[in-house]
């Protein structure tokens, strides 16, 4: 029985004695961003981590987390036009050397993607219509790899939303999207958001209010800061356009 003790002693001595594994640079960034809306610098600091991290050694898991942080700089941090353009220029870049190195990781085109999707959006659709072809390809690897991707129907719903129907531009197929990404998530309130606004452009209103209504009123939103900082506010603000349109 003591000798029992003393190997139970001695082996969670070793346990505790065992040095702990190190977060790479790509987790302790993630872990710092994931409630970005409690501390907007928390970008600014995962954005130098990696930077930092990236200069050193050229791993994909920074590559890409640094580019989903810089679409993140963008949408929430940039304040000019300018500022928006670069950050999400910065994104795209890091997104398509991350896809150089590693064809089949999934998050690598996501955030490839979306920064360039985000960069035409800014730039003009009209402007940017030369990027159109590099992210129907992304998005047809990132949904071929993964089907569920929420993230891959709303991009794909948006483009079908915002391209001339001459270049391809769809509605409907864009309302098909934004519900197949509802379907595999109902609480991912980005996508409602989406959704709602390709409503509001069909004239079906009241339909737009009840998805509105369901991300302002959202008790279990996927991603918090998210809806935080951008589906909330944006959903409040929608619903406000919508106060006298029957």
């Amino acid at each position: 029985m003591v000798a029992a003790r003393t190997l139970a002693a001695v082996v969670a001595l070793l346990l505790f004695a065992a040095p702990a594994v190190a977060d790479t640079p790509a987790q302790t960034a993630r872990a710092l961003i994931t409630r970005y809306d409690e501390d907007l610098t928390r970008l600014d600091r995962a954005r130098e981590l990696l930077e930092t991290a990236l200069a050193a050694e050229r791993r994909v898991d920074t590559l890409v987390t640094l580019s989903y942080v810089y679409f993140l700089v963008g949408d929430v941090r940039a304040r000019t036009t300018e500022e928006k353009l670069a950050a999400y220029d910065r994104g795209r870049e890091l997104g398509k050397r991350a896809v150089e190195l590693a064809p089949r990781d999934e998050e690598a085109h996501l955030w490839y993607a979306i920064n360039t999707g985000r960069w035409g959006q800014t730039k003009g659709v009209m402007r940017s219509l030369f990027l159109l072809s590099t992210v129907r390809e992304e998005i047809e690897t990132i949904l071929e790899m993964n089907p569920r991707s929420v993230r891959g129907r709303a991009l794909a719903g948006n483009v079908l939303m915002e391209v001339p129907g001459f270049a391809g531009g769809d509605r409907a197929r864009a309302e098909k999207q934004f519900r197949w990404g509802l379907d595999v998530d109902p609480h991912y309130t980005t996508i409602r958001v989406d959704l709602a606004r390709l409503l509001i452009t069909l004239g079906r209103h009241d339909e737009a209010r009840q998805e509105l209504a369901r991300v302002v009123d959202e008790r279990t939103p996927t991603n918090i800061a998210d809806w935080t900082v951008k589906d909330r506010p944006r959903a409040r603000e929608l619903l406000e356009s919508l106060r006298d349109k029957k």
